[in-house]
């Protein structure tokens, strides 16, 4: 799992294909399909496929190709659900889109938690799709992203036996990274030469000096300011 805000559009392909540690080599690890969220200036395109990313063309093409100042993107190791394009991240409604990597246990208890409105709208079987449509409900509740954020986290981490929940979510202003259970590694670059970005990965993609996300941290990435903001604990 992978995201990435900068100041302007960047290529990708070293994150998504040429990297040591790249979401194409993990791939091998993770064989059930890939996606990729791009933005554009005003709308999300996504991309996906149920081949393993490490021998699909149009993952490399795209890899190749794609220059974007936001992304999020997954290579995905089914536990619930069938290899099929509904199961594969990242989803997508409206101007959110979100990709998970874990297991929740505790399904039941977020759909009784989750509004009749976003729970018609699951396409899948997965556990994620799930937890995507617990976090809308309480945006939509809200009414404001970082507060309905904040709200979903704060109730996940009161649920007995969760499970993981390490997810990434947008909606095109800023990307937000929560870790619960699994691995989350955030890296800043910039510099003179370099325009300045912003990117959180499951793992440490390349040799940098990746920072470690603490478990249970929401964090926020700001699109303009291609920065880190504080951790935040929820």
């Amino acid at each position: 799992m992978f995201g990435l805000v900068a100041a302007e559009p960047i290529q990708v392909r070293e994150l998504l294909r040429d990297a040591p540690r790249s979401l194409r080599t993990l791939s091998t690890e993770h064989p059930d399909g890939w996606g990729v969220a791009l933005r554009t200036t005003n709308d999300w395109l996504v991309h996906k496929s149920i081949e393993c990313a490490a021998r699909s063309p149009r993952y490399d093409e795209l890899a190749d190709q794609v220059a974007t100042p936001l992304l999020v993107a997954h290579v995905r190791q089914k536990t619930v659900g069938e290899t099929r394009i509904v199961n594969t991240h990242p989803f997508r409604r409206g101007a959110f889109v979100f990709a998970h990597n874990g297991t929740v246990r505790a399904v039941a208890a977020l759909v009784a938690r989750t509004s009749p409105v976003r729970l018609a709208e699951i396409e899948g079987e997965t556990d994620s799709e799930r937890l995507f449509a617990f976090i809308l409900t309480h945006v939509d509740r809200a009414g404001d992203v970082e507060r309905g954020l904040a709200a979903a986290v704060a109730e996940l981490h009161a649920v007995t036996d969760l499970g993981s929940a390490t997810f990434l979510v947008s909606s095109g202003e800023r990307l937000y990274a929560h870790r619960l259970g699994r691995s989350l590694f955030t890296l800043v670059r910039g510099g003179a030469r370099r325009t300045a970005a912003a990117m959180v990965a499951s793992e440490r993609l390349t040799d940098e000096a990746w920072v470690e996300v603490p478990d249970r941290a929401l964090i926020a990435i700001d699109v303009a300011r291609a920065a880190m903001l504080l951790p935040r604990a929820a």
